[in-house]
Formats: C-alpha cells, sequence, structure tokens
C-alpha cells in the first residue's frame, strides 16, 4: 500500500472544512439538506459555474488551480513567494449574493488600482487575501475569512498548498518552425501560444493537494469540472496526485461542463470531442457521469457521444449561452442546467 493511498484512505475519514464548522453559508439550504457540490477549475470558467451552483445548492465548494503566473498574481506570487491569489479572488467574487452586500463586496475585491506606480494593475481582493495569508499562516483559514467577510455562498480552496508552474509540450510554438515541439513554461505563455498544446504537466510533478480540498471531492454528492481554459484551468487538476486519486474514486457523480467555443491560441480548432480525448490522454482512469454542452456549440453530436462514452458518461444539450450571442455562460441557463441533471442522473446521499 502506498503512502498517497493511505492519506487518501484518512482524508475519506476528514471532514472537508478540516474538523472545523464549515463557514454558514456553505452550510445553509434552501429547503433543508442540499447536494454537496464541488466544483473545480480556474478563471471566467470556474466563476460561471459557481456564479449558477450558488443559486441551486447551499453546499458548495470551489477547488481552485494554482498555476497562474501572469498580472497581479504573478507579480506577488515572484515578490512573495505566495499562491497566486487572483483565480482564488475571481472564485470568491462569483460566490457573492446579489444583494447590495454581495455585490458591493464583489465590485470592491475586483477592483484595481490604476497609477504609474507599484500599486498599477493590482487587485484589492489579491493584496487582501495575500495579507491574511502572512497574518494568519494558513492558506485555509484565510479564505474563509474572506468568504465570511463578502458573505460568500459557498467555500473557496486552492488545489494545492504550493504554487505550481504549467509546462506545455506544444507543436509550432515558433511560427517559422511549424512542425518543431518545445516546452513552453507557464500558465500566461501556454494560454496564448500560437502553438498546437501536446500535452501539459506541472512543477514540482508531485504537489501536495490541500487535505479540505481532497477531503470535499471524496465528500461530495456532485463533483463538476469545466468549463474553462482547458489545458491551464481544467487539466492542472488531474495533474496533482492525491486530488486525481480523489476524482476517480469519490462516490460522487460527475459532470464535465464543456466550453462554448474553442479558446484563441489554447485549443485552437478543437472540436467538443476532442477536448474529451485530450482529457482522457491526462486522466485514463477518470470516469464521468455527464457531458454538458450547449446544442449550438456541438455540429457533431454522435462524435461527442462516442468520446463521452469512453468515460462512461452521457451528453446532455442545454441551452446554457447567453442570449446576445457572446460565447459566454449564462448564470440563470447553466443553474436551469445544473439543477435539471442533479435532479435527473441518479439520487444519491441524504439530500434526496
Amino acid at each position: 500500500m502506498t503512502n498517497r493511498t493511505v492519506r487518501l484512505r484518512r482524508l475519506r475519514r476528514t471532514p472537508a472544512s478540516g474538523g472545523q464548522p464549515a463557514p454558514r453559508a456553505a452550510r445553509g439550504g434552501r429547503r433543508g439538506a442540499t447536494p454537496k457540490v464541488v466544483a473545480l477549475g480556474g478563471g471566467r470558467g470556474l466563476s460561471a459555474s459557481l456564479a449558477a451552483l450558488r443559486r441551486i445548492t447551499g453546499d458548495l465548494t470551489a477547488v481552485v488551480t494554482v498555476a497562474d503566473d501572469g498580472g497581479s498574481s504573478g507579480r506577488l506570487r515572484e515578490e512573495l513567494g505566495v499562491l497566486p491569489p487572483g483565480d482564488l479572488r475571481k472564485a470568491l467574487a462569483a460566490l457573492c449574493g446579489d444583494d447590495d452586500w454581495g455585490q458591493t463586496w464583489s465590485r470592491v475585491i475586483q477592483h484595481r488600482f490604476q497609477s504609474k506606480g507599484d500599486l498599477h494593475e493590482h487587485a484589492v481582493g489579491n493584496l487582501l487575501i495575500v495579507a491574511l495569508w502572512e497574518q494568519l499562516g494558513d492558506h485555509v483559514q484565510a479564505l474563509d475569512l474572506v468568504g465570511k467577510l463578502l458573505g460568500a455562498h459557498g467555500r473557496v480552496l486552492p488545489m494545492s498548498a504550493v504554487p505550481l508552474e504549467l509546462q506545455a509540450l506544444v507543436r509550432g510554438h515558433d511560427p517559422e518552425l511549424p512542425d518543431a515541439v518545445s516546452t513552453v513554461r507557464g500558465q500566461a505563455t501556454v494560454a496564448l501560444t500560437p502553438g498546437e498544446v501536446q500535452s501539459v504537466h506541472v512543477v514540482p510533478h508531485d504537489p501536495p493537494a490541500v487535505p479540505e480540498a481532497v477531503a470535499a471531492v471524496l465528500d461530495a454528492d456532485w463533483v463538476v469540472l469545466g468549463p474553462g481554459s482547458w489545458f491551464s484551468s481544467v487539466i492542472p487538476h488531474l495533474l496533482v496526485p492525491e486530488l486525481l486519486d480523489a476524482l476517480v474514486e469519490t462516490k460522487a457523480r460527475r459532470i464535465l461542463s464543456l466550453n462554448l467555443a474553442p479558446q484563441p491560441g489554447e485549443t485552437e480548432g478543437f472540436s467538443p470531442q476532442r477536448h474529451l480525448e485530450v482529457l482522457a490522454r491526462h486522466a485514463p482512469k477518470l470516469a464521468l457521469d455527464v457531458v454538458l454542452a450547449d446544442q449550438a456549440a456541438v455540429p457533431d453530436l454522435p462524435s461527442l457521444a462516442d468520446a463521452a462514452k469512453r468515460f462512461g458518461a452521457t451528453v446532455e444539450l442545454a441551452p446554457v449561452a447567453r442570449p446576445d450571442g457572446a460565447p459566454k455562460h449564462d448564470p440563470e441557463l447553466l443553474a436551469a442546467a445544473y439543477d435539471r441533471i442533479f435532479r435527473m442522473h441518479g439520487r444519491i446521499g441524504p439530500w434526496r
């Protein structure tokens, strides 16, 4: 039996809150108990999913990638050696309520300073999170405290306890050498590469997972992966060994939420089924129950259904895009799709 297996079994017996009462917003429900949902990702994709999920469950945990190395997060990471706070901040903002308190704090933590000095483009929320990390010396406790201040409808956790460097093997990163495969380093660079990403990995190669994140996955009724930048926000969760083990072994049902369009640079020209094929290469043991996609974004349903079947999943089509035609998820429509899937696809756990 490996040390990782022993740790995973120990975490299965550990409450997702690390033995402490969960934040009040994460325990409340609409009428009694609600499904325990864990959403994994980063950036705008995860924010869209959280903005939808907070409408239908009172027990929501976000597990966020920590490989960002650009912008304000990258500067704080380089100067202070901390986890990049940007995607964690965005997740907290997405969990803010629609009342005046929630919307005011959402705007405040997303606010960026504009100046000609060192504070230029730093986000208020990034500085607040890092300040609490330094004060408390505990990533999870600090994020719980920020969530309490914001009245967040859920909990935000980093996927790993150390900042990660994302590296990718990219064909044609140098336009003058279109067939050459080279290693591209850094999430910001990978996200904008003009070449074709073949695979990604993280450094360190065996990063420690945050125990509360692993425990949340093992204790969930539903796990939602995606939408988001495929190589830089979605797949990195599968590169943290303990977190991947939890995703494979959890009794929760698993939803993969697909993007509305390929991302320029990172997944240029990808079909929906190719997204699944790439996911399978990085995590061949991962099983899924449902693949959610917008019908308008699926030109070849039989091929997508075949790719989903290899994960053991069925495809659910639903209108989840904003009505104005922008390739962005509408929170209300996405919430309706998740709610229907939760109700229709098996009934597990005491909440049903």
